[in-house]
């Protein structure tokens, strides 16, 4: 079931890390951009892994990863095969998701689904970079220690210790 106050528990927590704003909207951007991917089942362990590499906050970027739920994922690949085949000058027709989700499935349709769904969560991860910065922005600027603390790391331009 939806548990509001847990999420909006979770969202706080976020919200609240102790890390420069545009670290945190970094790791979330990247994390939705691997939401955006077709491939199921290694969203966690790519965020993960993606977190490591760039030296990203890994709670944020987990967080990100996850945007993309079951409700909409059908109609996201289906948007993101569309897009592709348009680009690589294919027909474009519907994306046969009855099969099942699974690789297997979705194989034969990889190139025009990894275009497409690439530059979806390009633009997803964009919008996603400043709507997470302008919230955490907003959020501490409630709390007077929190904003000293974000007005302190946006002079200094980085974390501080």
């Amino acid at each position: 079931m939806l548990n509001k106050e847990h999420w909006k528990k979770k969202i706080y927590g976020i919200l609240s890390l102790d890390s420069h704003p545009g670290h945190i909207a970094a790791g979330f951007a990247v994390g939705v951009f691997i939401s955006f991917t077709p491939f199921f089942g290694l969203h966690t362990p790519l965020a993960i892994a993606a977190a490591f590499l760039l030296r990203l906050n890994k709670l944020t970027c987990i967080t990100g990863a996850w945007v993309n739920t079951p409700i909409t994922v059908v109609p996201i690949l289906g948007i993101s095969y569309k897009l592709g085949a348009f680009l690589r000058g294919r027909p474009i027709k519907d994306l046969p998701v009855a099969a099942g989700l699974e690789w297997h499935n979705l194989e034969r349709y990889a190139k025009s689904l990894i275009l497409g769904s690439s530059i979806l969560g390009f633009f997803a991860a964009i919008i996603a970079y400043f709507l997470c910065y302008y919230l955490v922005l907003r959020f501490r600027a409630k709390d007077a220690a929190q904003a000293e603390l974000a007005k302190e790391m946006t002079e200094v331009g980085e974390e501080l210790e």
